[in-house]
């Protein structure tokens, strides 16, 4: 699909301004998607970044100048056309991310609540091996072997608890931001946990007040 940008009134991009002509480029996608810019023989020249150009490859963040006073950004055009794939192409890092993040808090909250609950067990061992080697009765060592078999239990029990009330406070956090960043470019609408691959096979928003074009087709 090409957007024709210029005076006249059949262009796909209509600017009523002095320095453009009336059929002045036109943005091309290409095959591979690609978007590459041409002028059509304008009076006043097609800019690309304050460099003048015949035909170039371009990218939303790309500044035009038409003639030498009129700019716009190739991402005002696609917007015009209602084409966010640019956009939308940035929300699979969103997705990944919070995907690898929330894998990361679960599996590692709980690693150490396990620790945490393991541990005191694993001194009562110790102590106990101790306690062997030393061979002998000894009625503090006995006191502090009775105080570390009721103690370290219940400390474990309690850390390990105190360290999986965490979990769910974390992953609340990281849901709350991820439904401010996954949401669709242009009428923001958050777009649930769907992987971003199956949101991509839609190809637009669903919505129907919406339709942003997500991939350029």
């Amino acid at each position: 699909m090409n957007i024709t940008i210029g005076k006249a009134d059949d262009n796909s991009f209509i600017i009523k301004d002095p320095e453009v002509s009336r059929y002045h480029a036109v943005l091309i996608r290409a095959d591979n998607h690609d978007l590459m810019l041409k002028d059509l023989d304008s009076t006043n020249g097609t800019y690309v970044n304050d460099n003048q150009i015949i035909k170039k490859k371009v990218f939303a963040g790309d500044k035009i100048t038409l003639g030498t006073t009129y700019s716009l950004y190739v991402s005002d055009i696609l917007k015009n056309v209602n084409d966010y794939s640019d956009e939308f192409a940035r929300l699979k890092d969103v997705y990944d991310s919070y995907t690898k993040k929330k894998i990361r808090i679960q599996s590692k909250n709980q690693f150490k609540t396990r620790l945490f609950q393991s541990i005191p067990f694993a001194m009562i061992g110790v102590f106990g091996i101790l306690m062997s080697i030393i061979k002998k009765t000894n009625s503090s060592l006995f006191v502090i072997s009775f105080i570390v078999a009721i103690c370290a239990p219940t400390l474990g029990i309690y850390f390990g608890a105190r360290q999986a009330a965490k979990i769910p406070e974390l992953l609340q956090n990281l849901a709350n931001q991820f439904k401010t960043d996954y949401v669709c470019p242009k009428c923001h609408t958050f777009l649930g946990e769907i992987p971003w691959e199956s949101l991509q096979n839609k190809k637009a928003c669903p919505i129907s007040s919406c339709k942003a074009k997500w991939i350029r087709t």
